[in-house]
């Protein structure tokens, strides 16, 4: 599955912008700091959207599940 699916739901972000695709979503990781992307609800992240990448099937949806949580878990949100 490329890098370009999209998800079936978007993750809305609190800023109002939504992740479209598992890059936009992997690009989001990229950008914060650096400590934080090694923090393990942000490393199962990463892991469930190589994971999609790869696979596909329920992974995509995995994926979505686990930008959620690490969203939630940090408060980012956008």
């Amino acid at each position: 599955m490329p890098w370009s699916a999209p998800f079936d739901d978007p993750v809305p972000l609190r800023n109002g912008r939504k992740l479209l695709t598992l890059q936009q979503a992997a690009d989001y990781i990229m950008h914060l700091p650096e400590d934080a992307q090694h923090e393990a609800h942000w490393q199962t992240a990463i892991e469930t959207l190589i994971n999609a990448a790869e696979a596909g099937g329920g992974w995509l949806l995995f994926a979505r599940i686990a930008m959620l949580r690490a969203l939630n878990a940090d408060g980012r949100r956008g």
